[in-house]
């Protein structure tokens, strides 16, 4: 049921509600004429800044999902930590009401046709979801910064064992199997309490925390000829 339509102003599917959305919007949309939607019924959160779309986009996935719907999608890194033009309130209203399931930080220089540092959403309606593990109250963040390899001077790519390594955490921290526990620097599972602590930014690095290093034994001297 594929239609060429307006997402925002046309909206081609307007009482679509879907189990799954996966989707990479254009990031920071300033030309989305956000001010002729001012009380558009999707805006249950806050309205999105006529300048920005991020937000825009965030609640009109959220708005087309079933009861137990997932969306997952691409944003510019400054949706997870923006509060100028009521997009600090915007984020903070979809936390507190639990739809944000996962954060993940990707590395740069993934995108073929912009150098913007990128991040993965998923949201939920229903994080008691009875196929999964209840989740109320917590969300989980991943920080993949780290992760891929170079294919390129100027592009870099995911390898199958890092999309493995990465899906394969969030699938043991909903319940699908397998154990998952917190990886220093890597991922971490937060209550609402402390996203709340840090004003409701969702920036992954905040909450991993730093990894680990380990210190060989290798002489001070040597280390300092190489």
């Amino acid at each position: 049921n594929i239609k060429w339509g307006d997402s925002f102003h046309d909206d081609m599917h307007k009482d679509l509600k879907v189990d799954f959305i996966l989707a990479n919007p254009p990031f920071n949309d300033s030309d989305w004429r956000g001010e002729l939607l001012k009380d558009d019924v999707r805006w249950k959160f806050g309205t999105p800044p006529k300048g920005n779309a991020n937000f825009a986009w965030v609640q009109h996935f959220i708005h087309h999902l079933s009861p137990t719907g997932t969306a997952g999608f691409v944003l510019a890194n400054g949706s997870m930590s923006s509060n100028t033009s009521n997009e600090g309130e915007i984020r903070k209203n979809i936390i507190e009401n639990d739809f944000v399931d996962c954060m993940v930080a990707l590395p740069s220089q993934l995108f073929y046709n912009t150098m913007i540092p990128a991040c993965l959403w998923f949201v939920t309606r229903d994080k008691k979801d009875n196929k999964f593990k209840d989740r109320r109250g917590h969300l989980l963040f991943i920080d993949a910064r780290n992760m891929g390899k170079m294919i390129d001077r100027r592009h870099k790519e995911l390898t199958d064992e890092d999309v493995k390594k990465i899906s394969g955490v969030y699938h043991a921290w909903r319940g699908e199997g397998g154990k998952y526990e917190d990886i220093k620097g890597f991922c971490k599972s937060a209550s609402l309490d402390e996203i709340r602590k840090h004003e409701h930014i969702l920036t992954p690095g905040r909450y991993v925390g730093a990894e680990d290093i380990e210190e060989d034994d290798e002489a001070f001297e040597e280390k300092m000829k190489k």
